[in-house]
């Protein structure tokens, strides 16, 4: 079905070479899983697969692909058909009527795996596919495609969360600095240990029973977010999509204002010196409180005391740093080095290098952002947020891209920047990072916080 032999490519602009003698060859309706550390070549090798390189990606390329690709006309009839069978299949009734702009991350990645669904290709390529979804819709990812591989389909996935693939794949290929170093089958990797794993800076295939549970469905054992002697109280968030007229001119909102609100937090209360793991399932709101709290969103309502300090919406950027779900949304200079330097209040190349060092970004700070791997896109931004020294550092889904050792890294910075006397809120559908770091899980359902008790 697709051979790839003695295939070399380096990236333009970009040093280090992609792809270095590569030679692969996948047959018909096998489920390949791409592995390896952040940078291996994993997407790479998607991108080569699809067309993307040398199309889109320009770059150096030597070898050959070998893929027939077969065009498709479909009849209005048919379109209408795939759709609500694909609606059907993937759970996204509730999704229809919802525009994309208003949609979580995490949905916006539900309709894109719909979507290539429903061209029912005889090859599926998937890239980090679970990256922003909960844990019920990365279930019903595995299962749709166990689907698709029981029907025939050829399925390669780039992936670093391994749990839900495990019974699913046929053949791991896996990478190191653009090569191809090992290859075992499903069943040989099925048998590895964690400690193995970790050894190959590869997330474990199995997760804790307890932490499923914080991640799927509605929280028993909970309370109010109040603390006895907060360091920092969050009083009236409230935020809309679809404001009424004059509603958020209120000071105080009424029950049945509240009732419309996407996001209804009435108090909240954290600790400077600790960290709070932020949980709840696609579209529960987790996302939107952080950029209600970090300013983003200019028409919530809410204020921060912190001490004698009172911050309203429009000050809120003064005391808080996000560092976004999609990180390319704030990188913007030529190169990591700048991106760091732009957000300090005094530039200093010392501590620059020093922050850069920390996150294994050194050899990278005079390449330019988007350059990189997305992993080390999420850390350039980490970087961003180290640098602002901000009292109140808000992370959505800081992990979401990250092999095995770098989530562990990321950790740890996470637990610096908290024991240096930061609050450190992190969004996040991570078990592994919340048993990491986090002193506290609140979950956010349907725009209500509940704090998870242990």
């Amino acid at each position: 079905m697709i051979k790839i032999k003695n295939v070399n490519f380096k990236y333009q602009g970009l040093g280090q070479s992609g792809l270095t003698d590569i030679n692969l060859e996948i047959k018909k309706g096998e489920c390949v899983l791409l592995c390896g550390a952040s940078g291996c070549g994993k997407t790479t090798i998607t991108r080569l697969i699809n067309g993307l390189i040398p199309h889109f990606f320009k770059g150096d390329l030597s070898g050959e692909v070998v893929f027939g690709p077969e065009n498709i006309g479909l009849s209005n009839d048919e379109i209408l058909r795939r759709k609500e069978k694909i609606v059907s299949d993937m759970n996204l009734e509730n999704l229809m009527d919802r525009s994309l702009f208003n949609l979580s991350g995490g949905e916006k990645q539900k309709i894109a795996c719909a979507s290539v669904a429903a061209l029912l290709p005889e090859v599926i390529i998937l890239d980090e596919p679970s990256s922003n979804l909960d844990w019920i819709s990365i279930k019903n990812l595995g299962e749709i495609i166990g689907k698709w591989k029981a029907a025939g389909k050829t399925v390669i996935i780039s992936e670093h969360r391994l749990w839900y693939l495990k019974d699913i794949i046929d053949t791991v290929v896996y990478l190191e600095n653009g090569m191809i170093v090992n290859k075992w089958s499903g069943l040989e990797f099925k048998e590895f240990s964690n400690e193995k794993l970790a050894g190959l800076e590869l997330r474990p295939t199995d997760v804790e029973e307890k932490y499923i549970a914080h991640f799927m469905g509605e929280i028993q054992d909970s309370k109010e977010p109040v603390l006895e002697n907060p360091d920092i109280s969050l009083k009236d968030f409230y935020f809309t999509y679809t404001p009424k007229k004059h509603l958020f001119f209120k000071k105080k909102l009424q029950p049945q204002d509240e009732a419309i609100c996407n996001l209804r937090i009435p108090h909240m209360d954290i600790e400077k010196g600790k960290v709070v793991g932020i949980i709840g399932n696609n579209g529960a709101g987790k996302s939107t409180f952080l950029r209600c709290l970090c300013g983003l969103e200019k028409s919530c309502i809410g204020r921060l005391t912190m001490g004698s300090d009172i911050y309203n919406n429009k000050d809120m950027t003064k005391a808080c740093y996000m560092v976004m779900q999609d990180v390319n949304h704030q990188l913007f200079t030529d190169s990591v080095k700048e991106e760091v330097l732009l957000s300090m209040k005094e530039p200093s190349e010392d501590a620059c290098d020093e922050i850069l060092q920390s996150l294994d970004l050194a050899d990278f700070k005079e390449k330019h952002p988007m350059a990189l791997s997305g992993g080390q896109k999420q850390r350039v931004a980490i970087a961003s947020a180290l640098a602002a020294e901000a009292k109140i550092i808000l992370l959505d889904e800081p992990t979401s891209g990250l092999d095995y050792r770098h989530m562990r890294e990321v950790s740890d910075l996470i637990r610096h920047l908290a024991e240096s006397g930061k609050a450190v809120l992190v969004s996040t559908h991570d078990p592994e990072l919340v048993a990491l770091c986090c002193d506290r899980i609140i979950q956010i359902n349907d725009g209500s916080a509940r704090e998870v008790l242990s």
